[in-house]
């Protein structure tokens, strides 16, 4: 196997699990990474050697050593940075990745930015997990589908072969709340709703609606709004030929400056630029 292998994943219609990144790599001593702050999720499973992690927080800092056999979880927003041993530095295998489920598959598997470090509860589910990553990394020439697939089956790995996996609690009203949400989102993101509507809608006050979707996705509904408005509006983007001030009113911005602006903020790039880098030309 190469020392290094990186590959982008680039297909936004999927929400509730996502790939950004992945890849493997055989580190140099004292090989790193940081400090700095990531916009989705990253984790690495170690295959071999050692390494720190060093999470930077406004009320703490804390060190991990990480070996072979073992993971650790970079959460968005958070300042990181890691390194490879001097004498033994390590190897892994990694994702970047991103959805509406992550936080909740994060959480049960037993872990988040106070418990970033993942150890599996058998040298076996170790190794279901490593060979999933290891697929994942050296695959190639293979549909959105394919990959996706193959990522559910790496948070399946990570939650099942888990030590410290939690009970999930069955249920549970805010889930209940956040689901509805997100339903009610899916069915009228091309008008012009905010939160307060689908506050109104859940009959629940606007800042406690607010406290418990943050709790559940990990981002405010204002955030997970317009994350959606966009995703759409890039899916439209690639696969019509409607001009971007029609695409504007589909996803709820009857302001076409408004939405190249939204739109810039979450891919970095302008509609126009997105469309003619992405377009998908039909046979």
């Amino acid at each position: 196997m190469e020392n290094l292998l990186f590959q982008i994943f680039s297909d936004d219609r999927f929400m509730d699990l996502t790939l950004y990144q992945y890849g493997y790599e055989k580190c140099l001593p004292l090989h790193s990474y940081g400090p700095a702050v990531r916009n989705h999720y990253l984790f690495h499973y170690v295959i071999s050697g050692k390494g720190i992690l060093s999470v930077d927080k406004v009320t703490y800092s804390r060190e991990y050593e990480i070996h072979g056999g073992m993971g650790f979880l970079i959460e968005p927003g958070q300042i990181n940075t890691y390194y490879a041993d001097r004498a033994d530095p390590w190897e892994y295998t990694w994702i970047e990745f991103d959805g509406m489920k992550v936080k909740e598959i994060l959480e049960t598997a037993g872990l988040s930015t106070e418990s970033p470090v993942y150890t599996p509860k058998s040298e076996q589910a170790g190794n279901m997990l490593k060979e999933e990553l290891l697929y994942l990394a050296t695959c190639q020439k293979k549909t959105s589908y394919h990959l996706i697939g193959h990522m559910f089956l790496i948070m399946d790995a990570l939650l099942s072969g888990s030590a410290a996996k939690r009970k999930i609690q069955n249920g549970k009203r805010t889930q209940f709340y956040t689901n509805e949400a997100i339903t009610f989102i899916s069915s009228n993101y091309s008008f012009p709703i905010t939160v307060e509507d689908i506050a109104s809608r859940l009959n629940l006050d606007r800042s406690y609606f607010g406290k418990i979707f943050k709790e559940t996705m990990g981002q405010s509904p204002q955030e997970f709004l317009i994350r959606y408005r966009m995703s759409k509006a890039a899916e439209f983007l690639k696969t019509t030929d409607l001009s971007v001030k029609d695409i504007s009113i589909k996803v709820g911005y009857p302001n076409q400056l408004h939405f190249s602006r939204a739109f810039k903020n979450v891919y970095g790039q302008s509609p126009r630029s997105y469309r003619q880098n992405t377009k998908i030309i039909k046979p």
